[in-house]
């Protein structure tokens, strides 16, 4: 199916309304040449980013030092910029409880100029602070990035907003990726207020490859930006400008469901939005972290409860119509430093994608612990 060309409001709530009927009864084909890579690790680099017992920092809310990217360095947003790839990586330092979720979290700045030897700031460029935004990111912090860059230059980050209580996603913006304003929730406020409660993280917005830049930029479809997002489902908004959200709705009002959990697959258990989504000639590429189940519905080729990458298709002029979805993941846990870790049963989780050099550069967590890269030519 394919959108006919109209005006306005009316031409984009056409394509959704007409995505939305058809998409209960389509069958995803098997993956086919439209997926990004297969990938392959660097004969040596990895993990790339690794945790900096000495690196301190002054808290703004504590008011004391703090060493904060002692314990975890992992789950990295990606983006090139003069010539360079610069990785947001999530650093948790020592305090409160030693327990996933239990530490504070900041972002910390890493640069290379071939994608796999990076040199990185002493100290975190984003963090909770005694501002707007305190309250959702504190104790908890800022958590588990994803970068684009806006037609202008400008840098949009969605990431967690974590307090220990709840979590949502948080919208920043930057011109050089130092200095940040932090927007608050995508949702908050829309459709009568009715996701200001919702607990929901994991956004990734739609890119495009800008022939004339050479790097993925935010694309528009039918005159909107489009965001991927969710755990356990992923779901799909989109905004006029890159910065207000309005969640696409099932004929009920709830979230409209793209991908769910599949037996016997990787994602067995629900599936996670990854890295920016990919506007290709084939449709919309996206990666997704998928859990796998420890039950009998389980991928049995991997370890109960691990994290693997894996990719989708959607329709080009529809973002909501799921075209494909591939069988297998194109990444999983197979080195030691991806196999265990802070997470012990494993994560390759993706969260940053860039193109650089005639290649693609995929950044992932490993294990909730350190940072790898894999790479694939761009076709």
């Amino acid at each position: 199916m394919r959108v006919r060309k109209m005006n306005g409001k009316r031409r984009a709530t056409c394509a959704l309304a007409a995505a939305i009927l058809c998409i209960a009864t389509l069958h995803p084909q098997n993956a086919g040449p439209w997926e990004i890579g297969p990938f392959t690790r660097p004969a040596e680099g990895n993990p790339v980013i690794a945790p900096r017992p000495d690196s301190t920092f002054n808290d703004p809310v504590l008011k004391t030092p703090v060493r904060w990217e002692v314990l975890h360095t992992f789950n990295p947003a990606a983006i090139v910029r003069d010539g360079k790839v610069y990785v947001l990586y999530r650093a948790e330092d020592d305090s409160g409880a030693m327990e996933i979720g239990g530490h504070t979290s900041r972002l910390g700045l890493a640069e290379s100029e071939d994608g796999i030897h990076f040199a990185r700031r002493p100290e975190p460029v984003f963090f909770p602070a005694d501002d707007s935004e305190k309250a959702r990111e504190w104790p908890g912090g800022v958590e588990d990035p994803r970068i684009v860059e806006a037609e202008d230059g400008t840098y949009v980050l969605t990431y967690t907003q974590w307090n220990r209580q709840t979590y949502s996603v948080g919208i920043a913006t930057s011109p050089d990726l130092l200095h940040w304003t932090k927007v608050g929730p995508a949702f908050l406020h829309e459709a009568g207020n009715k996701y200001d409660a919702l607990k929901y993280k994991s956004a990734g917005i739609v890119t495009r490859l800008d022939p004339v830049k050479g790097r993925l930029i935010a694309a528009q479809i039918d005159g909107y930006y489009w965001m991927y997002w969710g755990e356990g489902a992923v779901h799909v908004a989109r905004s006029p400008d890159l910065i207000h959200w309005t969640p696409v709705e099932d004929g009920s009002g709830a979230p409209f469901e793209l991908l769910g959990p599949r037996p016997k697959h990787f994602d067995s258990t629900f599936p996670e939005t990854g890295p920016p989504p990919v506007l290709t000639r084939d449709g919309i590429v996206v990666l997704y972290n998928g859990k796998n189940t420890a039950g009998k519905v389980g991928d049995k080729s991997l370890q109960p409860n691990a994290y693997a990458t894996g990719e989708a298709l959607f329709e080009a002029e529809n973002p909501v119509r799921i075209v494909a979805r591939a069988e297998h993941p194109v990444l999983k846990p197979e080195m030691p430093y991806e196999a265990t870790g802070q997470y012990a049963a494993g994560t390759t989780f993706a969260e940053g994608l860039v193109v650089f050099h005639g290649r693609w550069f995929l950044y992932y967590g490993c294990a909730d612990s350190l940072v790898g890269v894999v790479t694939a030519p761009e076709k």
